[in-house]
């Protein structure tokens, strides 16, 4: 059998309102989430949606990570365009091997039965 490490979390954001101090500016939020830019804009890896009971909703993958997280957050053509009511966490993972990524995908969408996942799945 073949052993699978999950890779590393690098970013972890949640859903949250900002707490402005004096002078600082209003950071736009899009379906909730005010730190976006902590998610690596020219890096590739994985995105796993969360709910908040750490139910994990949607698995994908990506060259740029930054540009993908917000483009399921506002396209309507994303698999989570009727769920993003549900997302309260996201966690990024760096993975820059296109064939790791496709691989470690697959594996996490089934190890953790992702529920907005269609394609890609073995255990149904």
């Amino acid at each position: 059998m073949i052993k699978i490490e999950i890779p590393e979390v690098a970013v972890s954001i949640t859903e949250r309102k900002q707490i402005r101090k004096e002078n600082e500016p209003v950071i736009t939020s899009i379906e909730g989430f005010i730190d976006l830019h902590k998610i690596p804009r020219d890096k590739g890896g994985l995105i796993l949606f969360y709910n908040i009971n750490d139910d994990l909703l949607f698995v994908g993958k990506a060259r740029k990570l930054r540009q993908r997280v917000i483009k399921h957050l506002q396209d309507n053509v994303s698999p989570l365009k009727n769920h993003r009511d549900e997302v309260y966490r996201i966690d990024v993972c760096i993975v820059e091997d296109p064939m790791e990524r496709d691989i470690y995908e697959t594996y996490l969408i089934n190890k953790f039965k992702a529920k907005y996942n269609i394609e890609k799945v073995f255990y149904k």
